[in-house]
């Protein structure tokens, strides 16, 4: 049964506490990620995927774990590795007690259509196959499996992966990328205090009882699609705007066409492919929270500019003459886009 008839639904003006209350508690456990959480808020208020990335122990699956446990519903986690299979996320076998041979649902399959969130650890682990079955899951929200289709309409997929470790990885596709509405960069706070609280107090040690400690199914997650199409029915966008949004992605995809230019790089033949309909779409979903979040019902620039480098960066595909020093391309890109583009 639905959520929805088993309780009343949220009013719209009751969501705001509710999501600062959850910004609030995961806060309170990840110390010093206040921008990353506010951009994981948007992603799910979006109903778009997350991935993480960030070198070695800056808790990235700490984040995760905690986002997870505060956003309610069945929560299921599985490793990246290289001997994956891709029917591992749907059915595992085993040998019962009786000598005989057993299939059981696995992990996506294992809590039906109240599966709320599936995390992938370490998801360059694992091999193309698996990205493959996963990238279906994503944009579907559905997998075939012994002889019927399931359907999995709360699903919210989180991943993550270490970008230092080379050895028994694979990257991820262009598909598989652009299925996230996110590429998240988490770095280790760079507050002294901060730091110093993560080195000394005992509360930060065991990662496990941290994310315990954080409150739990604080958003009814049942709720999330309809209070995510709500909010985008809410927030109404101006003409100049909806222009303004249109030419900034126009100028990362054809900078020279905007007068763009960039130290050392040919504008005119430096991309080879840009954001897409839902790279672009993404971005106007994105913004539109973000204007909820701060309490207004018009989109206004600034909006974009909260998200865009979250949702371009890693949509924006370089000559290969460039990718040597693609992460500082893209960003003078962006940054000169913004520039460029006159906000209303």
């Amino acid at each position: 049964m639905n959520q929805l008839s088993k309780t009343s639904t949220i009013a719209m003006s009751d969501w705001h506490a509710l999501i600062r209350q959850m910004e609030s508690s995961i806060n309170n456990t990840i110390l010093g990620q206040e921008h990353i959480v506010r951009l994981m808020t948007i992603a799910t208020l979006s109903r778009g995927h997350i991935l993480l990335e960030g070198d070695v122990g800056v808790g990235k699956t700490t984040l995760l774990k905690t986002v997870a446990e505060c956003l309610g519903g069945n929560f299921e986690r599985i490793e990246g590795t290289i001997d994956l299979m891709p029917h591992d996320l749907v059915y595992y076998t085993y040998i019962g007690e009786n000598g005989k041979p057993g299939v059981s649902s696995g992990p996506v399959l294992k809590h039906g259509d109240e599966l709320s969130i599936f995390f992938f650890n370490e998801i360059n682990r694992a091999r193309p196959q698996v990205h493959s079955l996963l990238l279906r899951i994503m944009a579907e929200r559905s997998v075939h499996a012994f002889n019927q289709t399931h359907f999995f309409p709360h699903l919210q997929v989180f991943a993550d992966r270490n970008r230092i470790e080379k050895d028994e990885t694979f990257e991820l596709p262009a598909a598989a990328r652009d299925r996230f509405m996110m590429e998240l960069h988490v770095e280790q706070p760079k507050s002294e205090e901060q730091l110093k609280d993560l080195m000394f107090n005992p509360r930060f040690h065991d990662a496990d009882k941290l994310v315990d400690s954080a409150d739990k199914a604080i958003v009814p997650f049942q709720q999330l699609n309809d209070i995510a199409a709500a909010i985008q029915d809410h927030v109404h966008t101006s003409e100049k705007v909806q222009d303004y949004g249109y030419h900034l992605c126009r100028a990362l995809r054809e900078p020279a066409e905007y007068g763009i230019q960039i130290t050392d790089v040919d504008t005119s033949n430096m991309i080879r492919g840009g954001m897409g309909p839902r790279g672009i779409s993404y971005l106007a979903r994105g913004a539109r929270v973000n204007a909820w979040l701060n309490g207004r019902d018009a989109l206004v620039p600034e909006d974009f500019h909260m998200i865009i480098r979250q949702i371009a960066k890693h949509r924006l595909f370089l000559n290969p003459v460039y990718d040597y020093n693609r992460d500082d391309i893209v960003e003078s890109l962006i940054t000169a886009a913004l520039n460029t583009i006159q906000s209303p």
